[in-house]
């Protein structure tokens, strides 16, 4: 007997309605989490009987804390606040470096101001950050240089990255190296910055820099090897894991779509 014809019977539908399945579902999912952070039986028995009421109390009680303690959920909760209030971490700072001006507290609001896109606060907080036994502290002329570009400042930041590089012969960095060809390339210096691109996009955890490298070398009208940049990052991205696809995922759309754009 179909579903309708047993509606029309009965006058009872036989659809699970969406409410029930979301409550199962999540029923489930707290069970499997039961299951897998060892917690006592008796959590099932009163996930299954008390539904959507039980799945707040269990989420509350040892989802939430089982977050807080564990790195990758640490991440994740930091990412959705990040999300949600963007501007929370450099506010922190900010108050932070109120009550103690040390370059620790410097560093920490430099940081947050950059990630925000806030170049202008996160150029002044490096400023105040290189002083004294921090004058030539790389990641902080980085961060600096980092700065500079955003506000469009392509000869400050190479310049700042030259003195980096003086002061710290052995310093290592992917960011250095991507961003130091990228300057180059936004002060005209196309050909070392060809250089450059060619040498950081062989080592870089990523795709950004083979990208923005074919992209240079297209503009250049070398459209034969861009073509070969962008194939090269969506071949390695077949059989790189998910997290990985899904990390880069943004590059490889602008991959994609300059490979078209070039009838590759």
């Amino acid at each position: 007997m179909s579903c309708d014809m047993a509606t029309r019977q009965t006058g009872v539908s036989c659809r699970m309605s969406p409410i029930l399945i979301l409550s199962i579902a999540l029923q489930v999912a707290c069970c499997v989490h039961v299951a897998r952070s060892g917690r006592p039986w008796y959590w099932m028995i009163f996930l299954m009987m008390f539904s959507y009421l039980a799945v707040l109390v269990y989420v509350i009680a040892a989802v939430i804390p089982d977050l807080r303690h564990d790195p990758s959920g640490q991440r994740a909760m930091r990412k959705v606040r990040a999300q949600l209030d963007p501007g929370r971490g450099a506010r922190d700072a900010n108050r932070q470096l109120q009550v103690a001006d040390t370059p620790e507290n410097r560093r920490r609001l430099a940081e947050e101001s950059l990630r925000t896109g806030d170049f202008a606060s996160a150029e002044a907080a490096y400023r105040g950050a290189l002083k004294g036994l921090y004058a030539d502290d790389p990641d902080l002329m980085l961060g600096l240089a980092q700065a500079q570009q955003g506000l469009g400042q392509p000869a400050d930041a190479l310049q700042t990255l030259q003195s980096l590089r003086a002061a710290n012969p052995q310093y290592r960095s992917h960011q250095a190296d991507l961003l130091h060809a990228r300057v180059l390339a936004e002060t005209g210096a196309t050909e070392e910055a060809l250089q450059r691109f060619d040498n950081v996009s062989r080592g870089y955890p990523g795709e950004e820099a083979r990208v923005r490298y074919g992209q240079l070398l297209r503009q250049g009208g070398h459209t034969e090897q861009a073509a070969a940049q962008f194939r090269e990052s969506l071949q390695r991205s077949q059989t790189a894991p998910g997290y990985y696809k899904r990390e880069q995922k943004a590059w490889l759309e602008i991959a994609k779509r300059e490979l078209a754009a070039i009838g590759g």
